[in-house]
């Protein structure tokens, strides 16, 4: 029987964590990690004692507003913006971290995990972003689109 690979594991955790999520529109989960040990996960959803969008609708589809697009106009916060909000309440540096995320991060993910300066970020899903694809090159950010079924291990 053969061990589970370090990506996967990581990968299938950040499926895992995305359960958490309360969005009506795409659950997505992310993982930090530096020297196969978690620093951080993160959901996305509505910030702490705010309803959330299961309990109170989604602003985005009453709008009409596609994916992608407008993200200004959501209750919730991105998953990887809750794995630096996370990180940032422990005094965790993700400085040289790998990230995990179910979905590949948009635009405003991708700026800020630059700036946290991450070391590589792996997903399981693309995303509508050609932008954010450019600065991950642009910044010379490792990321590659994991291929594998991550939820079924």
């Amino acid at each position: 029987m053969s061990r589970l690979p370090w990506p996967d594991y990581f990968m299938s955790i950040a499926h895992l964590v995305a359960e958490r999520s309360t969005c009506l529109r795409r659950k997505v989960g992310a993982v930090a990690v530096r020297d196969k040990r978690i620093l951080a996960t993160g959901y996305n959803g509505p910030p702490s004692n705010v309803p959330h969008c299961e309990d109170v609708g989604c602003i985005r589809e009453r709008l009409g507003i596609p994916s992608g697009q407008r993200h200004e106009l959501c209750r919730g916060l991105h998953a990887e913006q809750n794995v630096i909000i996370q990180a940032a309440v422990h005094a965790i540096s993700l400085k040289g971290a790998i990230i995990y995320c179910t979905t590949q991060p948009c635009l405003i993910c991708t700026k800020m995990l630059v700036n946290c300066q991450v070391e590589a970020i792996f997903y399981a899903g693309a995303y509508p972003d050609e932008l954010a694809e450019d600065m991950l090159k642009e910044a010379g950010v490792r990321h590659e689109l994991l291929q594998g079924d991550f939820t079924t291990r």
